[in-house]
């Protein structure tokens, strides 16, 4: 079996998660942010709903550098309701999906770097830094998420099992 159709039906099954989480944003609390040094719900649900669009970076070329040709670090404007994260986030999945599909057993191989500032964070295979950057980091994201949930009285979702407010 190729490498991306085992990756396909794992991807699905976080995306379905992930999009479940974000069909409950509180669109009222897009600013509220647990601690001052936390991301606000909104940066955060942006930040997730555009986690899957790496993947078809990651996929496509050998490196990404987080900071920008203007010496400052790359960032996405912030969505601001649920609408707009979700359709920003269906956006990514798609593209996402193509790329996964798209790719082969030697593209999967291949070296993929993150960089600072063309200094180098760390190298790995394109296969890990999509198990890292995309898989992963969305899963981690999510359950943060689900603690701004928690935190507000927003009913959180069933993910891999049943919630606590859902049985």
């Amino acid at each position: 079996m190729k490498i991306n159709e085992l990756l396909l039906p794992e991807f699905e099954q976080e995306i379905d998660g992930t999009r479940r989480m974000l069909e409950r944003l509180p669109d009222d609390k897009f600013d509220w942010r647990p601690h001052a040094k936390s991301m606000s719900l909104g940066d955060l649900a942006t930040h997730i709903a555009n986690i899957p669009g790496w993947a078809s970076a990651i996929l496509a070329s050998d490196s990404f550098d987080t900071i920008g040709p203007d010496g400052q670090p790359i960032r996405s404007a912030r969505a601001g309701s649920r609408q707009e994260v979700l359709q920003l986030f269906e956006r990514n999945v798609e593209e996402a999906r193509r790329a996964i599909a798209a790719t082969s057993d030697d593209e999967f191989a291949k070296k993929w770097a993150l960089l600072a500032g063309g200094r180098q964070i760390f190298e790995m295979a394109r296969y890990a830094a999509l198990r890292r950057m995309v898989f992963n980091h969305l899963i981690h994201h999510r359950a943060q998420l689900g603690v701004y949930f928690r935190l507000n009285d927003v009913a959180v979702p069933a993910v891999y099992g049943p919630s606590a407010d859902e049985s």
